[in-house]
């Protein structure tokens, strides 16, 4: 191949390329169209937090912080002891360390932590990367509902599970009704 035809090509290249129209974004101004359950950074729905710590211990990076305290809760019976919860004093990610894995979320059993599609949280300073749990909790408004169920999926086993104990409790107190002498089955409603 010669020394020209190398040069024809490049150059042809570049003028298709100067033809076609830019594709360009103006970003601040037009937001891009994320795709749906797009990843963008960690939020924490804190009410379901019971400070379990799981999410912590299979961080990968070690960049979730959590702290907590116990409180003592009065017995719910007379006669009963006392019961402690955890109470959740701090929850931070830093968002310099954190790779985006998704494992907090996978391992959270009480769905306290959902992916946003929130992207926009640059900072100037690496050390304000740390965000705390306010910022967090308000990163939760912008997470998506979750797409609707298969109308063919098969029902999961603990619905069923459920069903067949409720309608076994519904049989029995029919059945304990219908043996009362005197009594209708409308007196119930």
């Amino acid at each position: 191949m010669s020394f020209g035809t190398g040069l024809a090509k490049g150059l042809a290249v570049t003028f298709r390329a100067m033809t076609r129209r830019a594709v360009t974004q103006q970003y601040p101004e037009v937001q891009p169209a994320l795709p749906p359950r797009s990843r963008g950074v960690i939020a924490l729905f804190e009410e379901n937090c019971t400070v379990c710590m799981l999410c912590a211990r299979e961080c990968p990076d070690w960049c979730i912080y959590i702290d907590s305290h116990k409180e003592s809760l009065p017995a719910a019976a007379p006669g009963g002891r006392e019961r402690s919860r955890n109470v959740l004093d701090r929850f931070a990610i830093d968002f310099a360390l954190c790779m985006y894995c998704g494992i907090c979320i996978e391992v959270c059993p009480f769905d306290a932590l959902f992916w946003s599609p929130e992207f926009e949280y640059a900072e100037t300073d690496i050390r304000e990367l740390t965000h705390e749990r306010d910022k967090l909790r308000d990163w939760m408004w912008t997470v998506p509902e979750p797409p609707p169920l298969d109308e063919a999926a098969e029902e999961p086993k603990e619905l069923a599970a459920a069903r067949k104990t409720a309608d076994k409790l519904a049989a029995q107190h029919a059945e304990q009704q219908a043996e009362q002498p005197g009594r209708r089955p409308e007196d119930d409603a």
